[in-house]
Formats: C-alpha cells, sequence, structure tokens
C-alpha cells in the first residue's frame, strides 16, 4: 500500500497497515527512506551486527536517460546519466537506532537547468545525503538529530521516492534535508514533530519546523508543515539559494485506497526585505499542485502532476527573483507511466513547464529567454 505521506505522517496509518499486512509470509518495507508511491520498496536485509544487534539494509540502483527542447546554456539537449546508486542502513530497534543513506544520485527538476549526478553530489549535499541518530522516547515520540528529510513539502527528494521521476515546480521552492535535531510525536489519530536546524543545507543553524497531521481513517489524511529562518543570512550556494532566507507553509491532503492516490496541496512562500541578507526587496510565491497515480493490473500505474505557481513582485521595484523573473509565474504538467515487477522498475516522465511574465535571462532556453519547455525522461532501476 503506498502513501504520499512522509514518515511522521505514516506513524498514524501503521495500525491499519500492520493488520493488512499480518497474513503476509514475507517481511514488510521499512518506513525509511520513505518511497511514497506507485514504486514499492522491498523488504530489508537483516544483517547480524553482533553487540550492535539486527542491522536491515536496502539500496536502490537506477539510470536516466534524458531528452529536453530549449536546453540552458552549457546544457545538453540529450543526456544519459546515473540516476540512483545507493545504500541505506539502518538500525530500528534498541535504545539508540540510526539511519544511513550513501552513495550518488541525480535529482532532475523541471524547468530548471540539468545537474550530472557527478556535479549534483559536488554542488548539493555530498556522498551521504541522510544520516541521523534516533532515540525513542517511549513509545509515542522520538528524538532524532544529524542530517535529517525536510518536514515541509509532498515530495521527497530523490526519484524513486516519488509518483513522478522529476521534481517539480513547487517542490524546487523548498529546502531539501537539514542539519539539525527533531522532535516527534503521535497521540492517537495526530502526529507532529518539530525541527531545529540548518534550513537549506547553509550550516547555520537559523530554521524552525514544525508539521502536524491528522488521519480521519487509513485513507484521508491532512497535513500542515512550514517553516522559517528566525535570522537572516546572504550565504549563498547551488544548495544555498535565496530562499534560505524565507518562510514557507505547505497544506497537504492525502488520498490512498486501493490502486489509487491523489494528493492535492497549496503551498506560500516568502522572502523579507532584508539588504544585508542581499535582499533590496522581498517578494513571495503561491500555488497548488495536484498529484495522482493509479496502479493497474500486471505491475503498471499510471501518474500525472499539474502545478501553478506565480510570484510577486516586479523588476522596476529590484524584487528578487524567485521564478522566472520578478513577478513570473508557470504551469507545469507531467505524466509517468510506469512498470515494477518485485525488485525491477522501469518509468517514464513527459513534463512542460510554461511560463508567463518572464525576465530575459531568468527564463528558458540558452538566452533563458524562452517561456517553454519539454522533456522526455526514462529510468531503469532496482530497487532491493
Amino acid at each position: 500500500m503506498a502513501t504520499m505521506l512522509r514518515a511522521s505522517t505514516l506513524l498514524l496509518l501503521l495500525p491499519a497497515l500492520a493488520g493488512a499486512q499480518a497474513a503476509a509470509p514475507a517481511p514488510a518495507a521499512l518506513p525509511a527512506p520513505a518511497v511514497i508511491g506507485p514504486l514499492q520498496a522491498s523488504p530489508p536485509l537483516a544483517i547480524p551486527a553482533g553487540p550492535l544487534g539486527t542491522l536491515q539494509l536496502n539500496g536502490v540502483v537506477s539510470g536516466l536517460g534524458l531528452w529536453q527542447s530549449q536546453p540552458a546554456a552549457g546544457d545538453r539537449g540529450a543526456r544519459a546519466d546515473l540516476a540512483n546508486g545507493m545504500i541505506f542502513l539502518q538500525k530500528t530497534s534498541g535504545p539508540v537506532q540510526f539511519y544511513l543513506q550513501a552513495g550518488a544520485y541525480n535529482i532532475p527538476i523541471l524547468g530548471t537547468p540539468f545537474l550530472a549526478a557527478g556535479a549534483t553530489l559536488r554542488e548539493l549535499f555530498g556522498p551521504v545525503p541522510v544520516a541521523y541518530v534516533k532515540l525513542p522516547l517511549g513509545s509515542h515520540a522520538s528524538l532524532e538529530a544529524g542530517v535529517l528529510p525536510t518536514l515541509i513539502g509532498a515530495e521527497d527528494t530523490f526519484t524513486f521516492q516519488n509518483l513522478n521521476v522529476m521534481r517539480g515546480l513547487l517542490w524546487n521552492q523548498e529546502n531539501d534535508v537539514n542539519r539539525g535535531v527533531q522532535l516527534n510525536a503521535r497521540a492517537g489519530n495526530w502526529s507532529g514533530a518539530v525541527s531545529w536546524n540548518d534550513g537549506y543545507d547553509s550550516n547555520r543553524y537559523t530554521w524552525l519546523d514544525g508539521e502536524v497531521s491528522y488521519a480521519f481513517n487509513a485513507a484521508n489524511a491532512l497535513e500542515v508543515a512550514g517553516g522559517g529562518n528566525l535570522g537572516q543570512t546572504a550565504y549563498r550556494t547551488v544548495a544555498t539559494p535565496v530562499q534560505n532566507n524565507s518562510r514557507i507553509v505547505d497544506v497537504i491532503y492525502s488520498f490512498t485506497r486501493g490502486p489509487w492516490i491523489v494528493e492535492p496541496y497549496y503551498q506560500y512562500s516568502d522572502v523579507p526585505t532584508n539588504p544585508s541578507a542581499g535582499v533590496a526587496q522581498g517578494a513571495a510565491t503561491s500555488g497548488g499542485a495536484m498529484l495522482a497515480s493509479y496502479t493497474f493490473a500486471r505491475h503498471v500505474s499510471l501518474a500525472g502532476r499539474i502545478e501553478y505557481l506565480r510570484s510577486t513582485g516586479s523588476a522596476a521595484l529590484h524584487s528578487v527573483n524567485l521564478l522566472y523573473g520578478p513577478g513570473s509565474r508557470a504551469w507545469s504538467f507531467t505524466l509517468t507511466p510506469g512498470w515494477q515487477r518485485q525488485r525491477f522498475y522501469a518509468r517514464a516522465d513527459l513534463g512542460w513547464v510554461h511560463a508567463a511574465g518572464i525576465a530575459t535571462g531568468d527564463a528558458l532556453g540558452p538566452a533563458g529567454a524562452s517561456p517553454n519547455q519539454v522533456r522526455a525522461l526514462v529510468e531503469i532501476g532496482l530497487l532491493f
């Protein structure tokens, strides 16, 4: 059973899932890393580790081929690359637990220049993008510390975790992983988490995030997640954009029943004016998305995503650019047919981005002047 909810929200559904899986002879897949559908994660390999107890090992290996119209300057119209080559080692029992995710990866994003796997490792999160220690605090709470998946947003970071292979416009406004500490708790149909962290990989611990979820039943859940920088910083890298100075909130509704996954959500973000942080005039974004997936018989699925995102501000006011120029807006559409047979899978993305109100140099194409881009991507891999 796939679900679009993050790990903290998944805790609400564990009793129902446990009942559904009680008759299954094979061990269940672990909740980390979250594989939210329609792909299904594999049960872990148990590794006896002496005084450490039993460890669990999983992994993913996949490659991709990409064709795109209007490639950015220095990019290519077609290319092949590694999508994922990672292992997941974890300990899920005892008073001290841990999770380690290590290897190479690619994070293709609609409407942005393609970044090869080697450059992704160098410019983003390195060869260990997620690693943390977890301390259970009774049966309904836990404390985590390290490099953690973000609490914010409906889509997770890596290709195999999501309905679509490529990430979308709204995801690109959010942070991905955070260094920090996180407290998780659940009570009845409620779950929540709060995190003190470094936001957009800034290594400056000024962000406070929170998330609360309510499961109406095994099929329906509502989640509100958000956060903001309580300080401000002018520090910039590829992984730490100007959005590190932002405040952001997502409201996410999830429906999962039988072959269906449906998830509409709304997002708002704001980068306030702060000349000392390099923001001469602030701006905001608001938008929404609909994600859905249906799994047919014989291991075939079809997923889709529709998005709209608009930004405020203007070039005349020297507003910060949060999209394709101050005051620009964009739509995207992605269709993803997929197939999975046990551990093997193959998926294809067909994606289109259309922008309006663009600023030359900030939009698509080699001169940053095109309002449109089409991409076709194929990913073939193994979840083990």
